[in-house]
């Protein structure tokens, strides 16, 4: 299954797009899916009704996956997410339970009805949404419009981060004396909390691996969408170096709402001028989807088939994997090994990196990630890094205590 994640810099038109590819793609022959966090208004063409999870089915609702229930539109399965009532059916199972733990502090569960969407609920309900979608039999395309650029970023890093954060806090190894649980138990008269803390740490894990494997698959994508132009350039350099930190693939930009290169009005055509010159900026590098302005903002049906018309708009198979960060031997020739960091369009000013026992904790703007150094890398000390040509190259000399001797 091929899923596509529809994003871009805020107002760029990700939601149209987004529709537009669902619908460009259905006339191909493909069965698409299209999931969305947004709520919809009267007066969009690819508009349906959210269903809560776990159903109830009725009316044209299907159940496009286990817990993802959808409706036909134009041709398109569209899935609505409601970030609000997952996050109430959440949070009611999980003091379901912890009901003795709760017990045992005096706690009083919280009805359904009074519970009130906390923020990141959104972010989270999305990640399982998108877990879902990837299970969706008979499904050859999903596409996902996605929040802003930035959030994105934030969203498709969250499963790894959550993961490195339970096993450090609440590391398998530390679960001892497991065959004393029962019997402590059956003293204090209670299940013992560190037993229950552990089962509930590992059910999370669980769940964030399976939505990790889905965001880092071969098969997953981004697809940007921005209005060249001076503001939509910082955000979408700001966030492609977020994407590329997190080695999350870009598979092309869609340059919405171009203006008319022959236009009379010198206004517009001093703008159709500047968007030309950042449309071949973003060029370099990565495939550019052309998508004229309309002259209107798009409603209905008639405006999306204009929009899906457009040659390059229906996503192809994914033809990348996701870029690994090659270690380069130099050790014969400099003494060193560099680990290559591909960082487009990136400033000296914007980065920073630490080393951190076996981690090393990269910053790039408003963005951070601690990775897992390669092996080889571990008995080495940081050396120095230089960044040409759009890719970050970290050198590590061999540790003479560590490092093996030649003979």
């Amino acid at each position: 299954m091929h899923m596509q994640l529809i994003t871009g810099p805020g107002g760029a038109g990700r939601t149209t797009v987004a529709a537009a590819t669902a619908t460009a793609a259905a006339r191909t022959g493909r069965r698409v899916l299209l999931l969305s966090g947004d709520p919809g208004n009267p007066g969009d063409p690819m508009a349906a009704p959210a269903a809560p999870p776990g159903g109830p089915v009725t009316g044209q609702t299907v159940e496009a996956a286990p817990g993802l229930y959808a409706h036909p539109v134009g041709g398109v399965l569209v899935a609505r997410v409601d970030s609000g009532e997952e996050f109430r059916a959440k949070l009611v199972a999980l003091q379901e339970r912890g009901a003795t733990l709760l017990g045992m502090l005096g706690g009083r569960p919280l009805g359904a009805e009074e519970l009130t969407e906390l923020p990141g609920a959104e972010e989270f309900a999305l990640l399982r949404a998108l877990r879902r979608a990837a299970t969706a039999p008979g499904i050859d395309l999903v596409v996902v419009d996605m929040p802003p650029l930035h959030r994105t970023v934030a969203t498709l890093a969250l499963p790894a981060q959550l993961r490195r954060y339970l096993a450090r806090l609440l590391p398998a190894e530390r679960q001892a004396a497991r065959a004393l649980r029962p019997v402590l138990a059956q003293l204090a008269g209670v299940p013992m909390p560190a037993q229950w803390l552990y089962e509930t740490a590992a059910r999370w894990d669980e769940e964030l691996a399976a939505v990790q494997a889905v965001v880092e698959a071969d098969t997953t994508e981004l697809r940007l969408v921005a209005e060249p132009g001076p503001a939509s350039d910082a955000a979408l350099r700001t966030g492609r170096l977020g994407l590329a930190l997190h080695q999350l693939r870009v598979a092309d930009l869609v340059c919405n709402r171009l203006l008319p290169q022959d236009s009379a009005d010198p206004w517009l055509a001093g703008l159709a001028a500047q968007q030309e010159k950042y449309a071949a900026q973003w060029a370099d590098g990565l495939p550019v989807v052309p998508l004229r302005h309309l002259g209107r903002d798009p409603q209905g049906p008639e405006d999306l088939a204009l929009l899906a018309a457009a040659d390059g708009l229906a996503p192809t198979a994914p033809g990348t994997t996701r870029t690994a960060w090659a270690v380069e031997d130099r050790l014969a020739e400099d003494g060193v090994l560099v680990w290559a960091v591909p960082l487009p369009r990136a400033d000296k000013r914007d980065l920073d990196l630490i080393r951190r026992g076996d981690e090393l904790l990269l910053t790039v703007g408003p963005y951070r990630r601690i990775v897992p150094l390669p092996a080889a890398l571990r008995r080495c000390t940081v050396s120095g890094a230089a960044l040409a040509d759009d890719v970050l190259r970290i050198r590590f000399t061999p540790d003479p205590g560590l490092w093996p001797r030649a003979r």
